[in-house]
């Protein structure tokens, strides 16, 4: 496990706590009978380095990007031909056909 993992599970305890820590401070407010406005600006920078932290390793832990370019050949593995979308293997000719070991050409 590398470092973005673990700066994601950490990421993760944050944005946790700061879900707590609103909950009590909206349990504090009820029991001073005040209104709530928002969350304190402590909860707030912990959510923001908590959403932070999350996106790091989000973006850090699945590795390489790869290009989804149809003619870029880095993350090709084989060429296929381009009309692959008709090939059929399963029909009913091949119960007409005599014979049934015929093999693909490459």
């Amino acid at each position: 496990m590398g470092s973005g993992f673990t700066l994601g599970a950490l990421g993760v305890l944050l944005l946790f706590h700061a879900a707590f820590s609103t909950i009590q401070y909206r349990g504090l407010l009820k029991i001073t009978e005040e209104e709530f406005s928002g969350p304190p600006l402590n909860v707030v920078f912990e959510l923001i380095l908590g959403f932070m932290l999350c996106m790091y390793a989000g973006l850090a832990v699945p590795g390489n990007f790869q290009s989804i370019h149809p003619d870029s050949e880095e993350n090709r593995i084989v060429s296929l031909p381009a009309n692959l979308d008709y090939m059929i293997f399963n029909h009913r000719g091949r119960v007409i056909s005599p014979d049934t070991d015929m093999k693909l050409r490459s």
